[in-house]
């Protein structure tokens, strides 16, 4: 006498549905790319971050303009900022300097720190003058450099990490579960059969 085979369970039987596969597929994938977007927008900004191509010296005075809301920067190359260090900016409203954080912009021969964040609250052309104890050198840019870009990369790793975890969870639970639905439907089945 042969065995009878196992009863035939179809894939759409099963639960959760292949649906959650897709899920964790996309996911994934979303998060991944959401990553590498943080990465590749944050090396944009840090790569052009100060205009290194037009350096200003103490006592010389650039116009920029600017309108509110946009962020820019004051950096000075080669020394970090310190008390010894003055800059003043004119223009319409009221222009303020504030204290920029820490942050850090290299090129192949030159370390530039920034000095002030510049806040404006009208739209308008802004006169910057600055002056030290020593001769300096000073560029007007973003106020995100390196420091920030590599926050960025450590935001956008993170993302793509927490991407293939979540992905890879949803899609272990879901096969587990389809495994368990499997084996209680063959039981089922198997009762039914049994004379």
């Amino acid at each position: 006498m042969h065995p009878l085979p196992p009863p035939r369970i179809r894939a759409n039987e099963l639960r959760p549905g292949r649906h959650w596969y897709v899920t964790a597929a996309v996911t994934a994938l979303l998060l991944i790319v959401l990553g590498v977007v943080i990465a590749v927008q944050r090396l944009d900004s840090a790569i052009d971050a100060v205009d290194t191509d037009h350096p200003f010296s103490d006592g010389d005075t650039v116009t920029v303009r600017l309108e509110p809301g946009s962020e820019k920067a004051i950096w000075i190359k080669d020394r970090g900022p310190s008390p010894a260090q003055d800059c003043k900016i004119d223009g319409p409203g009221d222009p303020a300097l504030t204290d920029p954080g820490i942050d850090v912009f290299l090129t192949r021969d030159e370390t530039w720190n920034p000095l002030r964040t510049i806040e404006v609250s009208r739209a308008g052309a802004y006169e910057i003058t600055c002056s030290s104890r020593g001769p300096s050198r000073y560029a007007i840019g973003d106020p995100e450099g390196q420091v920030t870009f590599a926050g960025g990369v450590v935001l956008a790793v993170l993302l793509s990490i927490l991407g293939i975890a979540i992905g890879t969870a949803i899609a272990l639970v879901t096969a587990v579960r389809r495994h368990r639905h499997r084996k209680r439907l063959l039981a089922e089945r198997d009762v039914l059969t049994t004379p």
